[in-house]
Order: structure tokens, then sequence, then C-alpha cells
């Protein structure tokens, strides 16, 4: 009976200088890059520190973290931003769990991900090995596809997979497992040569147009409806579909509505945005035209009494899944950007526009008018202690000062966040990152690293609360390390949603004297975080402060933290979300 061969490592192999063997780690890496991955995220140790310097051999910039949850949230909006799987790199066991908020973050949102996480050996398992954990099993919930990799060949046409399957039809993650024996396996040059330079095969299907019939339908609708609105979201911002939408608005005269990571698509500035009359907007459209975006709970599930009991949805999305949960007047599946191409061209032979006078894109107006006088009237006051409005106004036109390429905004936190969505300008696409379709806290830091990376040069904003701030805050070093041009704004007011809010019969029991649970240290000194790794630190409670301190960063393009001090009584528990604490 002929006896299988042990697996070949570099220890133990003889060497062939004509046919050097290449271990798992260095085919993981070639793989990567000859797949056109240019940028990875990730903590290294045990198995895969190799993997990452192998990779910076082979031409992939590692950005070493010091979480895998921020690296994850990092790997996750650099694949929403690019259109390329963002991939992240993690040890096995607690560094995949860890890794698995990044992951679930990319599948709630709908961007396309890859986690590659270092595992126990084969040979072990099950029996209580170093990190051993069942990552498989781990990772199901929230990928599209989770692949092992048994021995060392397998490396190269899973890599390809992973990253294929991960951006096909409706975005998400998917999981390479790397055992650590697999790893260490080797295969001669020539071998590990011709398994880089096989053709893809993945497991993924074509999305077919729709019929000319369902265009036609949709375009009929718009064209009868007395009061249509589009919506759009980030689903059309990943698919690049900013001049489509634009054509369409321009020609049809519709108001448009963006959902927060839609903003900048068209410009917030735009005659037809009804984002400062959103209420009226989608309370009493009797056609929205949704694209990319999804009827969940920031748009309120598209049911009464928020939007109108008779308005007729046409539904775009490149989930054929989402079309049939949301039951739409028509359902139209496909990539937005496409879609919206084939609905200028229907509209092209016979366009229709409603125009300035029209009835319901005047009442769109005049509440956007009557709305922003009343936001307007409160950010012209120079309120000190800050509130939120004085210092968010500042920021917002130090941003718009900036020109174009306009800075990219990441923003996270309850009252901060909510203030800022309805101050700061979005006028470019894709320049707004926010907590997104989860709520999700703690993305903040590496956000600003994904979006310094995928636009090398360019200025990445994070204006964040200081509870949002605390969950990444150790990134600064991140971006000190790497030198990234990141700027991040805290707002310091104290805690959760600000100071200590209980009644007087809430103060009470053995634990009486404890902080508040919404509690912080008062002025923490956020700012000296960064000054300890040799990044800028300021301190802004004044409006001269403040402009000081943007001018000064923005100009130096470094990585500072401006500690804005903030009365830790302004806002409101639960920002916007009152009614879900």
């Amino acid at each position: 009976m002929a006896v299988e061969s042990e697996p070949k490592t570099l220890e133990t192999l003889t060497l062939d200088e004509s046919d050097p063997p290449v271990d798992g780690s260095a085919l993981v890496a070639r793989a990567l890059a000859a797949a056109g991955v240019r940028h990875m995220f990730g903590v290294v140790g045990i198995p895969v520190t190799a993997v990452a310097t192998r990779a910076v051999a082979a031409g992939v910039r590692f950005l070493a973290f010091h979480n895998e949850q921020s690296a994850g949230y990092a790997a996750s909006a650099y694949g929403y931003l690019t259109g390329a799987p963002g991939v992240l790199l993690t040890v096995s066991g607690p560094g995949c769990v860890h890794g698995l908020a990044g992951l679930s973050n990319a599948a709630a949102n709908a961007w396309p991900t890859v986690l590659i996480s270092g595992s126990c050996d084969q040979a072990d398992f099950g029996k209580g090995d170093f990190q051993e954990l069942d990552q498989i099993a781990a990772v199901k919930p929230f990928v599209k596809l989770a692949v092992k990799a048994a021995r060392v060949a397998d490396i190269p046409p899973l890599v390809r997979e992973v990253l294929a399957v991960a951006a096909a039809g409706r975005p998400g993650g998917c999981y390479l497992d790397l055992p650590s024996d697999v790893l260490h396996e080797t295969i001669p040059e020539s071998e590990a040569a011709m398994l880089l330079a096989a053709p893809a095969n993945p497991r993924v299907g074509q999305i077919r147009d729709p019929e000319t019939l369902e265009i036609e339908n949709a375009v009929s609708l718009l064209r009868r409806a007395e009061r249509p609105l589009i919506v759009f979201g980030k689903g059309a911002a990943y698919a690049r579909a900013e001049d489509a939408l634009k054509k369409l608005i321009d020609t049809t005269g519709i108001p448009f509505l963006p959902t927060p990571m839609g903003k900048g698509l068209l410009p917030d500035t735009h005659e037809l945005a009804a984002s400062a009359a959103r209420s009226l907007a989608i309370g009493r459209c009797d056609v929205a035209l949704v694209v990319g975006a999804r009827l969940n709970w920031l748009l309120h599930f598209g049911e009464p009494p928020r939007w109108s009991k008779d308005v007729k949805f046409i539904l775009v999305d490149i989930s054929k899944e989402e079309i049939e949960l949301r039951k739409p007047h028509i359902g139209l599946v496909g990539d937005a950007k496409r879609i919206l191409n084939l609905i200028n061209e229907e509209i092209k032979d016979d366009p229709f526009c409603l125009g300035r006078s029209h009835p319901w894109v005047e009442a769109i107006s005049k509440k956007v008018k009557e709305n922003a006088a009343k936001i307007e009237a409160q950010l012209g006051k120079d309120v000190v202690p800050f509130n939120f409005f004085t210092p968010m106004r500042i920021i917002r036109d130090a941003i718009l000062a900036e020109g174009s390429p306009a800075p990219i905004l990441v923003s996270e936190g309850a009252n901060t966040m909510d203030v800022g969505r309805a101050v700061l300008v979005q006028n470019e696409p894709r320049t707004r990152l926010d907590a997104g379709t989860w709520g999700t806290m703690g993305v903040g830091l590496g956000y600003c690293i994904a979006a310094a990376v995928a636009s090398p040069g360019r200025l990445v904003v994070a204006v964040e609360g200081d509870s949002g701030f605390g969950f990444s805050a150790m990134e600064v070093e991140t971006l000190v390390r790497y030198q990234l041009p990141v700027v991040v704004i805290v707002f310091n007011n104290g805690g959760v949603y600000g100071g200590d809010r209980r009644s007087s019969d809430e103060i009470t029991g053995p634990y009486k004297d404890d902080p508040a649970p919404t509690s912080f240290v008062p002025n923490a000194a956020y700012h000296a975080l960064i000054e300890a790794f040799g990044g800028k630190g300021y301190v802004a409670a004044t409006p001269q402060e403040l402009k000081s301190a943007l001018s000064e960063s923005f100009s130096a393009r470094k990585p500072a933290v401006i500690n804005v001090i903030i009365d830790p009584y302004a806002g409101a528990e639960s920002g916007r979300l009152q009614h879900k604490n």
C-alpha cells in the first residue's frame, strides 16, 4: 500500500535552487497582489505575521492596527470607497472573533470585504489547540461565502474566489480560513507560478437587465405622478451612479432626497434637494423612485404614518431578495447606474419636466427655505460654552473653504452625528462616512484610515462624539505612524449623550456616589493622546480657538486631534432616537 508523504515545509525541504520552494504565507501574499489587492488592514501575530510581511514585499500595503475591530471597519469602508473588496487579516481564535465586527458591518451595509484569518493546525483541531475555534461556523451568519484552504495549492484559487464573490451581486463579506500547517506547507516555484496564473472560476452569476417593459412601466409611473420623489442611498454611491442621477433629475425636475451616505451624489446645495423638507417630501409624495437605498428603519420602512398610505414605490436594488421583501409597486433588479441609464434612455425620446413653478416643486422649495432659515438662525449665534451648533457651523465653513476635491467626512456619535448630518454640507460623491445601516459606533478611526489610503493626499476630517471616539481612540497612533492627513475633531461633552442627566430619585442605592452610567471624566484631555505619539493636539473652547485649530491643522495635512469642549447639558439623550431608548 502506498504511503502518503508528509507535506513539505521550509524546515524539512531539500532545496532545489532551480525550482525554489514557496510556502503558504508567500503564496497568499502573491495571490492577493496578482488579484489586484493594493491595501490590507489587520493585526499580525501567530500564524499570520509572515503573510503581512510577504504581502508588503509583494506590493500590498499593510496597515497595521491596534485592534481587529477597527481594522475590520477600515476594510469594509475601503471596499465601499474603492469598489474593490477591502481585505482584513487577523490571527486565529479571538483575532477572528474581533474581526467579525468589521465583517458584520460589511454585511449590514452591503460593502465588499474579505476576512482572512489564520487557524490552528488541522491535525490538532478538536484537541484544544492554541486559539482553537471553528471559525467557519463563527463567520457564517455574516458572509456570502466561507472557505478553508486544506492544502497550500488551494490558496490561489480560493483567494480569487472570495474576492470575486464579495464584490458580485449585492456586495458583502467573504471569509478565507488559513490553517497554520497550510501556511507552512511548501510547493515548488514552478507549481506556484502555474497556480497564480490560472484563470479565475468563481461561483458568480450574472444579473440580467430588467425587461424593456419594466423600464417603460417605471417611466410611465413617474411621468403620471403629481408629487414624485427620487430617493437614493449608498448603494447608488457604490455603483458610481451620480452622473446618471444628475441627468435624470436635471431632465425631469423631480425633487430628490439622499439618505445620509447618499449625500453628495448630487450637491446638498442643489435647488431640487429636499433634505431640509424631508418630512413633507416623504409624507406627501405619491410616487417614489428609490435607488440603492433599502426601505429599512432609515426610511421608516416605507410605511405610514411617515409615508403616505397610497405612495407607489419604484425600487431599484441589486438584490432580488430585497425587492421581494419590500414588495414595491415596481421592482427593478440590477446595478443602480445601469438601470438609471436605461431609465434615462427611455425618457430621452419623450422627455418631461415638472418645472420650477410646479406646485409640488414649489411646496418643497418653500419648506426647504423655511427650515433652512430656522437652522441658520441657530447656527448664527456664537454660544459659549459651546452647544453643538456653534462649533458645527465653524467646521462646516472650514470644510467648504477647502474647495474641491472636498475633504472626506467621517461622522459618528449621537447628537454629534445628528446635528452634523443637518449642518455639514456634502457636494461631492462618497465624501461622507457615518454609522450606516447598523448605526455602528466605533467606526471612526478605522474609516478615517481607509479613506486616507483610498484617496491619497485628500484631507480626511472626522467629527466625533467623545463616546464614539473612545471606541477606536488608540488608532491615533496608527494615524501618526503612517503620517495620514487626518484631522479628528472630538466633541467633548463628558460622556455618552453628555454629563449626568439623572433625576434626583435615580441617584440612590449603595452606588449612588458612582459617576452616572453616561458620564466620562469631565474635560478629558483627548488632544494629549495624539501628542503622546508625536501628533498635534489642540483644545478649543471658543470660536476663535476652534477657527485657529482648524486653519492650522487643515493646512498642515498631518495627524491631529482637536478637543472641542461642549456644554455637557447641550443636546439630548439618545440623540434623535429617544423613542427607541
